[in-house]
């Protein structure tokens, strides 16, 4: 039962697409996969900007002061030294 779901048994590998154009037996290229994780936390704006949840805003909101809980609301743009790999990370699929 070990070896049920492993890729030697599918036939396939994991991340090869199968062109549906021409059947010349290979394969191409592997495509970059969206980071799941940095999808759900990031989207990236029309002009090109990342914006990013303020940190700090999902419980323990009783023990802050209304100013603080006011500034932390909406969306804030992401520092530009991160801005490259975020893109990256995405491969062009943002909300």
């Amino acid at each position: 039962m070990a070896g049920l779901f492993s890729p030697a048994k599918s036939g396939r590998m994991r991340g090869y697409r199968v062109s549906r154009d021409f059947d010349d037996g290979v394969g191409t290229m592997p495509k970059q996969k969206t980071h799941k994780g940095t999808k759900k936390r990031f989207r990236v704006t029309a002009t090109g900007k990342v914006m990013h949840r303020s940190a700090g805003t999902s419980h323990l909101a009783a023990r802050m002061s209304q100013k603080r809980k006011r500034k932390l609301r909406g969306t804030e743009v992401t520092a530009s030294c991160n801005e490259k790999g975020i893109k990256i990370a995405l491969a062009g699929n943002s909300y």
